[in-house]
């Protein structure tokens, strides 16, 4: 359950937006406005909401007020029916204003469409249905590095049972996907299921360095009980997977799917970073009077415009490499997700398109890292104090970036490029 002691922030707060958002974009212009009009009433006051660390309730409000939960879903029960392009854009625009929120609305998007690649056309489309008219958050409890939740069948039920140290948005989500393996033999099930019941248990233990409003600690699943219709994939008859689904290379692509995501927010984040900076060099930056070429204004300073240019020169080159994935993210996705055409993806596509991501993912992660904590050569030491909050977006890429070592993605790229070999599916290529 959520948990109603701990402390929270007050939906209310982003009450007016409601009414002002009630009716959809409709094309993808208009999502990614309104993505910026999200991220533009985060960035007023993140430092201090960052600060405070309350589960944001609010905030997730803010992101059902705005329909962005949607954006995926199907338009015949009221979703924006947009490709993972404008999927992923979202994620980054969000993200240049909260970390916390964009890396939320990410995982969401991630979950809400786990029926889509996992689930029949039945499942996937009741899925659909429940989530989109009822605006629902999506959390899940998968963390794969964990030992995997175990499930026994009992009669028309499947029973889960473990724990998991990371369930992001769980706390403050409507829906939870579950995955676990069924007791004595290597099956997965992933299922979705109603967050607050008493066997889920939340920890509130999340108070790390950064991303501190995602709800990302851990939760104990007890004895949550699913009927077997709502496992994802498999066949209620035989009890089996349904080699149809779950046999062929699609399920594969999830995993890219996912990395992907991170990739983008990681972008986000930089690109808030640097535009975050660039305004405080022009309003607070003292020029160096003791350089010998000396300047009135600080933005005139050689060493400052060039960090500028540098990062810019990278943040552009490393969008530019994740708008090629997302392209193709949503090609692949949208000729074969959730369609008869699902059995002939191959594993030589999955391979190519997880080295896309392999890539993204890469320069993703080393130019946020540097980008966040370098544009502080260009703004000062008076942009160190706790009130600027210029410290958050190196703190939220720092955090996230240990998700999964990236040294092995550069090996993964590296037997690609060298060897020719397209990399095996795991939990996280």
């Amino acid at each position: 359950m959520t948990g109603e002691t701990f402390a929270s922030s007050d939906p209310a707060v982003y009450k007016e937006y409601e009414a002002q958002w009630s009716i959809l974009p409709s094309d993808e212009e208009g999502w990614i406005q309104r993505a910026k009009d999200v991220a533009n009433i985060l960035r007023t006051d993140v430092a201090v909401r960052e600060r405070e660390n309350k589960s944001p309730k609010a905030e997730v409000a803010l992101l059902k007020h705005s329909g962005l939960l949607k954006i995926l879903g199907p338009s015949k029960y009221g979703g924006g029916e947009q490709p993972w392009t404008v999927g992923y854009r979202v994620i980054r625009e969000v993200s240049k204003g909260d970390g916390s929120i964009g890396m939320l609305l990410g995982y969401h998007l991630i979950w809400s469409t786990t029926a889509n690649i996992f689930g029949s056309s039945e499942q996937a489309d009741r899925v659909q249905k429940e989530i989109i008219t009822n605006n629902y958050y999506v959390g899940g409890a998968v963390n794969p590095r964990d030992n995997d939740l175990t499930i026994k069948p009992e009669g028309d039920k499947l029973i889960f049972n473990g724990f998991k140290n990371f369930s992001t948005g769980g706390v403050i989500s409507d829906l939870t996907v579950l995955e676990g393996v069924v007791a004595d033999t290597t099956d997965h099930i992933f299922a979705i299921v109603s967050t607050n019941q008493p066997g889920i248990q939340f920890k509130h233990n999340w108070d790390n360095v950064g991303l501190r409003l995602t709800e990302s600690g851990g939760v104990k699943i007890d004895h949550v009980a699913v009927p077997w219709s709502d496992a994802l994939g498999w066949d209620t008859e035989s009890k089996k997977p349904d080699p149809n689904i779950l046999g062929v290379p699609l399920a594969s692509i999830f995993l890219p799917i996912v990395q992907l995501n991170f990739a983008n927010f990681y972008i986000g984040i930089a690109w808030g970073a640097l535009e975050f900076a660039a305004e405080y060099t022009r309003k607070n930056t003292r020029a160096w009077p003791y350089g010998g070429d000396n300047k009135e204004k600080a933005e005139d300073e050689f060493y400052i415009l060039q960090t500028y240019g540098n990062f810019y020169a990278h943040l552009r080159a490393a969008t530019a490499l994740a708008d090629k994935a997302n392209a193709e993210a949503a090609r692949l996705y949208g000729k074969y997700a959730n369609s008869e055409n699902r059995a002939k993806f191959t594993a030589e596509e999955r391979g190519e398109f997880a080295e896309w991501v392999a890539s993204t993912k890469v320069v993703a992660t080393e130019t946020s890292l540097r980008v966040t904590a370098g544009v502080f050569e260009a703004t000062g030491s008076r942009s160190t104090a706790a009130k600027v909050g210029l410290d958050r977006f190196w703190r939220d890429v720092r955090t996230h970036t240990l998700h999964d070592p990236v040294a092995y993605k550069n090996r993964e790229q590296g037997r690609y490029y060298l060897l020719g070999e397209i990399p095996e599916p795991t939990w996280y290529t």
